[in-house]
């Protein structure tokens, strides 16, 4: 297993390593100059170079990246062109609401996915694995922003039950969990219906092996077969997708945060664009992205714990 764990994390190095260099590359071939765009069109030439001399936009690219880089790796992310703040005390703001928001709609979608898939499977055929399966249709053909707005206008206006937006903070934990309710149950929904398809196909698959059948020989029923021995060698597919997902949901929900005007990583990474404050959205993605590798490192793991063939393939 230490084996195992060694090699995925010198796979989550070398890709993060890479991933700086493309993100880096990225944003500085973006058009746009931020300096002229601080200062604005009539701003006089020696007055924008006096300013990209101030914010490091005259050094060459490469010793640029460097100084990138290296500041990340000692916990420096840079200081804001627009704002003048450091990036981190940004982050660490934003991330108050993004991180909870993802998380709570990441458990939502579980507690909805994982009994739903189960119920498909046990009545593959009848009419529950029907309905199961035309809800997830729909699910997955609605877009998120949709059904916030549909929730908007459902449970904010007409019944008045949540706020239309805002976040109020942390001081009071049962508010801010009640202002994240609607935009966690939209982002929830969509991927919900995602992992109920996986978790059902992947129970369908598991209980056609033939330790199934040999369960079954042995004179347990059909329900015991499921529980005992075909939910837990069903679940290496379905931690896939919730990796994903939580990724997804941490790092994709900047319109919901825009329908919501919550105050997260997603709406820092579109006000950043608009302004074009580049080490923000450098730094920002590269944060996101090492979110996304650290979960799939994680889910490597629980790979390895769930199924003990992982650990000792070649």
């Amino acid at each position: 297993m230490l084996a195992y764990a060694l090699k995925r994390l010198v796979i989550l190095a070398l890709s993060l390593a890479l991933a700086s260099l493309v993100i880096f590359l990225v944003v500085e071939v973006a058009p746009g100059d931020p300096a002229s765009y601080m200062l604005g069109i009539n701003a006089r030439p020696d007055t924008v170079a006096a300013l990209r001399a101030e914010l490091g936009l005259d050094l060459p690219r490469a010793e640029r990246y460097l100084a990138w880089v290296g500041g990340m790796v000692q916990g420096d992310f840079g200081t804001s062109y627009t704002y003048r703040a450091p990036v981190s005390q940004m982050v660490a703001e934003r991330i108050r609401v993004s991180l909870p928001l993802a998380l709570y709609a990441l458990t939502l979608s579980v507690v909805i996915a994982f009994p739903a898939g189960i119920f498909a499977a046990a009545r593959r055929g009848r009419a529950g694995d029907a309905g199961v399966i035309a809800a997830t249709q729909l699910g997955i053909a609605i877009p998120n922003f949709w059904f916030a707005m549909l929730l908007v206008l459902l449970f904010a206006i007409k019944l008045r039950w949540f706020s239309a937006g805002g976040f109020p903070g942390w001081d009071d934990p049962l508010m801010g969990l009640k202002a994240l309710t609607l935009p966690a149950v939209a982002l929830a929904l969509p991927q919900a219906a995602i992992l109920t398809r996986v978790m059902r196909s992947s129970l369908l698959d598991i209980l056609h092996e033939d330790f199934i059948r040999t369960a079954r020989a042995k004179g347990l029923t059909r329900r015991q077969a499921l529980w005992r021995h075909g939910v837990r060698n069903a679940m290496i597919p379905v931690l896939t997708i919730i990796g994903l997902q939580f990724s997804f949901l941490l790092a994709g929900a900047i319109i919901i945060e825009q329908v919501f005007f919550l105050p997260g990583l997603g709406r820092l990474i579109f006000q950043a664009i608009t302004q074009r404050d580049l080490i923000v959205v450098e730094s920002v993605v590269m944060l996101l992205v090492f979110a996304v590798i650290s979960v799939n490192f994680l889910t490597d793991l629980a790979y390895a714990a769930v199924d003990p063939r992982l650990r000792t393939s070649r």
